[in-house]
């Protein structure tokens, strides 16, 4: 029943009242939310109307005392521009896209990526942003292959410099496997392995990215087998058949000092 323009009434399961607030668009109907009184439900309606019929706000104008959550402001916006209705609070551009978090802040991608995030929520805990995905969490760098702890500006890098640029073309990648950083010496690029026991400690240094992610999981594996009871994510190699992979590990050595640490940090 409607008690107010663009405004119904609903019921919880304990019988108690709720106002939802929608908007018809180009014989679209659009929820707008729900509401604890009517006014607010109709102030809601009245402003997705003003915005959809030719209000020219943007989406950096949103109002602070604004009756529509801020996504669904985002969502209006770019509908009424673009003629695409997003539920994800997504502004389109030619060539990429504006994925908000707030009025002045937002993540550029490609459009690409336009169908994953238009039904994926990106959420933010301190700086980790990441989506829920058929249960789990994924975190959004996982997208270009680079780890989750991974470090930016030592495992990855924003080429233009702009952090919130998440274009492909923006991102490198510089170390793409757990416990390996690459490193100039004399003139020679190797790859320095090392792992977390109580402190970093290094594992060796090696000519090629692959060799040193083994190394990585042959100290990992040692841990394990020594009574570790922490948990090494171990590395995948994709470029290897297993039985390369199997021939490299034996072949490849690891510093007779770790070995000594190992065997301390797993005996006390």
């Amino acid at each position: 029943m409607a008690v107010l323009p663009g405004v119904s009434t609903a019921y919880r399961k304990d019988g108690s009242c709720y106002y939802r607030a929608s908007v018809t668009y180009n014989g679209k109907h659009i929820s707008l939310g729900s509401y604890s009184n009517p006014e607010h439900g109709n102030a809601a309606y009245q402003e997705a109307s003003s915005i959809l019929n030719g209000l020219r706000t943007t989406v950096e104008a949103y109002p602070a005392n604004s009756k529509l959550a801020f996504g669904k402001y985002v969502s209006l916006v770019n509908l009424r521009n673009n003629g695409l209705y997003i539920k994800t609070p997504i502004y389109l551009y030619p060539g990429y896209f504006l994925y908000y978090f707030s009025p002045n802040y937002a993540i550029k991608f490609d459009r690409d990526d336009l169908f994953f995030y238009s039904s994926h929520t990106i959420q933010r805990r301190g700086g980790y942003l990441f989506v829920c995905h058929y249960g789990s969490q994924y975190g959004i760098l996982s997208r270009y292959g680079i780890r989750r702890f991974a470090v930016e500006g030592r495992d990855y890098i924003f080429v233009n410099g702009d952090n919130q640029d998440y274009r492909y073309q923006n991102i490198k990648v510089l170390n793409h496997f757990m416990g390996v950083v690459e490193e100039q010496r004399k003139g020679k690029t190797l790859y320095t392995a090392s792992i977390h026991i109580n402190g970093n400690y290094i594992i060796g240094r090696y000519n090629t990215e692959e060799d040193a992610a083994i190394a990585y999981n042959k100290a990992a594996d040692t841990l394990q087998h020594k009574g570790s009871s922490k948990q090494y994510i171990r590395n995948y190699i994709s470029s290897l058949t297993k039985e390369e992979y199997l021939e490299r590990y034996q072949q490849i050595s690891i510093s007779d000092k770790l070995y000594t640490v190992i065997n301390e940090a797993t005996s006390s």
